[in-house]
């Protein structure tokens, strides 16, 4: 097997960043649709894409797609493709599903009869009449949209945000792929200091120091596929040697994680420390008011209360004006704020030069973008 379509999938909003994450890691055919980023490249993409993708939820094999009205017609383009190719003869294969705006709505009977066809399929190749499934993992979904079925194979397992740093949280915590894609669409380089006055159990500094060293955000994981034979293990010897090879661990770095809660603020130190980055992010506990930084040209990055719950509006109201009066003082800072409070703007005393609509979950929220001067050009 020498190509494979690889699919990306994205929270709705981040296409273009995973888009270009994935062209940063050299494959050029590449298509953006809603939700996804599909791309053709060699086996060996499999393992670099689940090692190096920050804003990706998955990396899926497509296997085949096609217009699909009857359960008939379902059941025989299933058979047909190469399922073989890809699962081999002990593999554990279940199928899981989805359908939105397609005749064929009962997705229980969509994955019984993809399973079925699969398991014909294979049968012909192998020449057996029953599977034990007692091998390695080959998670199949059947995912129907507009009468148009589109077949894969899970080569991730865990969901890409699980980085392996992160075992305790607070209650509402940021995924980690999103909170890499809103410092992604920042300028943030190195060289210059980084803020987030709402750390939380630190995801946005931990991930802002993975970015700031180049460190793969899977590196310290695991990955399903990393048991397919042929896929193999010295392609992804060689993924993850090429991600050791580019880490650059003496990168300095000056980046400051505060919150109000000295239960987040431990949390995030230990989930700092879980990471690697114990020394290099300094976390304090202070209230955003008291918010002071001697850096300049900064970021800072935020995703403060949105005030959703009963009784906390009025109080999350008063906490974004005294943001805007405080952060008045990082003249020279470029400030970027998610929120799903739609007078953000009013209340901080300052309309936005940019926004973004994200989801943070299933919360439609916006991401303000107060941008500051440029730093001056280094001679």
């Amino acid at each position: 097997m020498e190509k494979v379509t690889l699919i990306a999938t994205a929270t709705m909003g981040l296409e273009a960043i995973v888009a270009r994450e994935v062209k940063d890691l050299g494959y050029e055919d590449v298509q953006v649709e809603n939700g996804k980023v599909t791309f053709t490249a060699d086996v060996s993409a499999i393992p670099r894409a689940n090692l190096w993708l920050r804003t990706a939820d998955r990396v899926k094999i497509k296997i085949g797609e096609f217009k699909a009205y009857t359960f008939d017609e379902l059941f025989e383009k299933t058979k047909a493709l190469p399922w073989p190719d890809f699962i081999p003869v002990h593999a554990e294969f279940p199928v899981i599903g989805r359908s939105v705006k397609s005749k064929l709505f009962s997705v229980s009977d969509c994955q019984a009869i993809v399973k079925k066809a699969v398991v014909e399929s294979m049968k012909k190749r192998y020449k057996r009449g029953w599977f034990d499934e007692d091998g390695p993992f080959y998670r199949i979904e059947v995912a129907l949209h507009n009468d148009v079925a589109t077949l894969t194979i899970d080569s991730s397992g865990t969901g890409l945000h699980k980085r392996g740093y992160r075992y305790l949280h607070n209650e509402a915590p940021l995924k980690e792929t999103l909170a890499a894609a809103l410092i992604k669409l920042t300028p943030w380089k190195p060289d210059r200091p980084f803020a987030d006055p709402f750390c939380g159990s630190g995801t946005i500094p931990i991930e802002a120091a993975m970015i700031g060293q180049n460190i793969a955000p899977g590196f310290n994981r695991e990955f399903v596929s990393e048991d397919w034979h042929w896929i193999g293990k010295e392609r992804w010897n060689k993924a993850r040697q090429e991600v050791e090879d580019l880490a650059n661990y003496d990168q300095p770095l000056d980046i400051l994680g505060s919150d109000i809660d000295h239960r987040s603020v431990e949390l995030a130190q230990n989930n700092a420390m879980e990471a690697g980055f114990g020394d290099m992010i300094t976390f304090k506990q202070m209230q955003v008011k008291d918010f002071r930084h001697r850096g300049e040209y900064g970021i800072l990055i935020g995703n403060p209360p949105y005030g959703e719950r009963l009784g906390e509006r009025a109080e999350v109201e008063q906490m974004y004006r005294d943001m805007g009066e405080t952060f008045k003082l990082l003249d020279t800072w470029s400030v970027y704020m998610l929120t799903s409070h739609e007078g953000f703007e009013e209340l901080y005393g300052k309309k936005a030069t940019k926004k973004r609509k994200l989801y943070n979950g299933n919360l439609k929220t916006d991401y303000y973008q107060f941008f500051g001067p440029r730093p001056p050009r280094k001679e």
